[in-house]
């Protein structure tokens, strides 16, 4: 694989993992750069990308424990949820991406990416007080066994959906990025898990990807606490729309 494509690659991890505690939807940049620039299957797309999330998670979980969101009652109830939904959607996800082809999963990420940029587009970023307001205990399950699902089947992290639906539904920004944190660590090691099993991690372009993307964590929830995100937002809506053709149309 040419240099050029490799540092491209550690590069759109670190952007991403800026884009995870910044503003939730970063972990899908990974995936879209495995799937666009190499010749993985859908399935090492998937499960290389899906690795990668678990130190991430760690990562983010322990900074937003630091920063006190995880502290709270309500977000860690939020959280427990997410966590216990993706233990069953998951694998779920996992088994569908077996049965899979190249287009079909272009497809469905080109989906994903439309969809999450216009849910970007609709909410507001919300730098509220913490609020004991989140869903009910039945949506919050839901919510995560859908996300989980899509999670396994293209190997994005939790962030990327859970933050955008979270704030929807009223819970402030900073609370929806500790509780989706949690659940991407049990996406990423029960879907990891999964993709091992199936032989379809390619461990060296994970190392690739995934310490960068570690570096761009710390930095995404330095900027979460201290910097207006509606730049970064406006940003990642313009790569998101931008990218979704490409994808759905790579043979």
């Amino acid at each position: 694989m040419p240099l050029s494509v490799l540092i491209v690659l550690a590069a759109i991890g670190f952007v991403g993992g800026i884009g995870i505690t910044a503003v939730g939807p970063g972990g899908v940049l990974p995936t879209i750069g495995l799937f666009a620039l190499t010749d993985l299957t859908p399935a090492e797309v998937a499960g290389t990308s899906i690795v990668t999330h678990i130190a991430t998670g760690l990562l983010a979980t322990a900074a937003y424990v630091r920063s006190g969101q995880l502290q709270e009652r309500e977000t860690l109830r939020t959280a427990w949820l997410l966590a216990g939904a993706a233990l069953i959607g998951t694998p779920l996800g996992v088994l569908v991406n077996g049965h899979v082809s190249e287009r079909a999963f272009g497809i469905v990420l080109a989906g994903i990416l439309v969809g999450v940029a216009a849910l970007l587009c609709r909410r507001g970023d919300r730098h509220a007080e913490p609020t004991l307001t989140h869903p009910p205990a039945a949506v919050v399950a839901c919510l995560g066994l859908s996300v989980s699902i899509l999670a396994g089947i293209v190997g994005i992290g939790g962030p990327m959906l859970t933050v955008p639906l979270l704030v929807i539904l009223g819970v402030p920004l900073l609370e929806s990025l500790a509780a989706a944190q949690a659940q991407s660590i049990v996406i990423a090691t029960t879907g990891t898990v999964a993709y091992v099993a199936n032989g379809s991690i390619d461990w060296g372009l994970a190392a690739l990807v995934g310490i960068p993307e570690l570096a761009g964590v710390l930095v995404g929830w330095s900027l979460a606490h201290a910097l207006p995100t509606r730049s970064l937002k406006i940003a990642l809506v313009i790569t998101l729309f931008a990218l979704a053709p490409y994808l759905a149309l790579r043979t």
